[in-house]
């Protein structure tokens, strides 16, 4: 099986969390294309989520996580592009509806309104849970 590519990217808010999530993902055996912010000086999470959409757009990647101090603010962005289905999730279950309705695939998460341990949950059910398809599959059909 090939190696599943992961694009990353985050705000400030969300620098350390990144880099739990990108060693989380290279533990699971992905590739992972990270595209910042490495700092937590000021930036806008709009610039990041452009980025992982540019990166889903053009084929660098299969899926992506995004985060910032909410998730919000991010998933929002990142949603204007056709081709991403971002999700923010709080929780595992939102992460396997996420995939399992809604065949999401960006994972939005905030670094201020969850912990680590919590994104990480979140990241492996996120990876691990398949799209159902059937009658799911027109409802994604008619926002993608």
């Amino acid at each position: 099986m090939a190696q599943e590519k992961i694009v990353i990217a985050s705000d400030h808010a969300g620098v350390s969390m990144k880099a739990a999530i990108s060693d989380c993902l290279v533990e699971m055996g992905c590739a992972v294309l990270d595209l910042g912010t490495d700092s937590t000086d000021a930036v806008d999470y709009p610039d990041y989520s452009e980025a992982v959409a540019n990166a889903l757009g053009a084929g660098k990647a299969e899926r992506g996580v995004i985060i910032c101090g909410t998730g919000i603010g991010i998933s929002i962005a990142a949603n204007r592009h056709r081709h991403v289905r971002a999700a923010l999730c709080n929780s595992e279950t939102d992460a396997r509806s996420a995939r399992a309705h809604n065949n999401a695939n960006v994972l939005a998460l905030g670094a201020r309104t969850m912990g680590i341990q919590l994104a990480l949950d979140c990241l492996r059910v996120f990876l691990q849970t398949p799209f159902e398809g059937g009658r799911h599959q027109r409802r994604v059909e008619k926002f993608s």
